[in-house]
């Protein structure tokens, strides 16, 4: 049996198609409006139930009722796990994706997925959240909306204004491009792999904030580290506690969420992911998740769509 419920031998039915064929999209909606990974896969189970209970004759766009079923669920999922969220073990961070290098070139849906922004939807409601993400990185109507969160369109309206006005109030002032954020990170790496304090510092920008989510599983830091000298001296005593102890440390780079970030390893084992904010050239936010219930999309690419 397949992850949609559907036998080997069953042949693929016009539910099925629809299905397979809007998965990254509704994937997307889930783990934007939830920020994990495993909890958009359980969303997408979910939907798929609920959609082979559909009379597709009485359907009359497939994708947009597909789009209400799974922001519904996830919404209700979301609702559900705040108490949880609440009494987590340290900061807790979004779920990270490692991404093809396609999700990059797409500047809209790499924002959207991006570490520093899911964390600013971590301040809304969740009803603003999903809201917000219906509109602002999907452009879902106000009618359709309205009908995943069972409210009035008119009320959907001064949600989505209220959630976008505090969102662009907490987002990161620019988006750096490609390439700076590239160099960035590139220089970040080597100042720690040469343990370089004076060349960490210079990569840093001075208000940095550190965020590690070890889950109360992993060792990580239980409040956020800010300024640039605090976060050099705790990245490097760090490494070079685990340098003595004689593990072999590595930094892969890859893409996480859309952006240039460090796959770190081990004794050759993921021991994490370390993504960054970027702006005037200097790193702003580091975001190191540890938490190994976290990192099971660390080692392969994530399709995410916004289409």
């Amino acid at each position: 049996m397949n992850e949609f419920g559907v036998g080997p031998a069953t042949v693929a039915d016009p539910a099925t198609d629809a299905f397979i064929a809007h998965r990254s999209l509704l994937f997307t909606i889930a783990y934007e409006i939830l920020g994990s990974a495993a909890d958009a896969e359980d969303v997408l189970q979910e939907t798929w139930l609920r959609w082979t209970g559909v009379d597709l004759e009485q359907v009359l766009d497939q994708r947009s009722y597909l789009i209400r079923i799974t922001s519904r669920q996830a919404l209700n999922r979301l609702r559900g796990q705040q108490r949880r969220r609440e009494t987590y073990v340290g900061p807790w961070l979004p779920e990270p994706l490692v991404t093809a290098p396609d999700v990059a070139e797409d500047v809209e849906l790499a924002e959207s997925v991006s570490m520093a922004l899911m964390l600013v939807l971590e301040t809304l409601s969740p009803t603003e959240r999903a809201v917000f993400v219906l509109r602002e990185a999907f452009d879902v109507g106000y009618d359709e909306i309205a009908a995943a969160v069972d409210r009035s369109p008119a009320a959907v309206r001064q949600i989505a204004h209220r959630a976008r006005r505090h969102v662009d109030a907490r987002r990161p002032r620019a988006v750096a491009s490609k390439k700076t954020a590239q160099a960035a990170l590139e220089a970040f790496q080597r100042a720690i792999e040469t343990a370089d304090l004076q060349a960490l510092l210079d990569v840093l920008a001075p208000d940095v904030v550190l965020l590690s989510d070890g889950g109360g599983i992993e060792q990580a830091a239980t409040h956020p580290v800010v300024g640039d000298d605090k976060v050099g001296r705790f990245l490097l005593g760090g490494i070079a506690k685990t340098a003595v102890s004689g593990v072999a440390i590595t930094m892969e780079p890859v893409l996480v969420n859309g952006h240039p970030a460090l796959l770190m390893r081990l004794d050759g084992q993921i021991d994490g992911t370390m993504s960054i904010r970027v702006e005037d050239r200097r790193i702003t936010g580091l975001y190191y998740v540890r938490n190994p219930e976290k990192l099971t999309r660390a080692t392969s690419p994530t399709p995410i769509a916004r289409r």
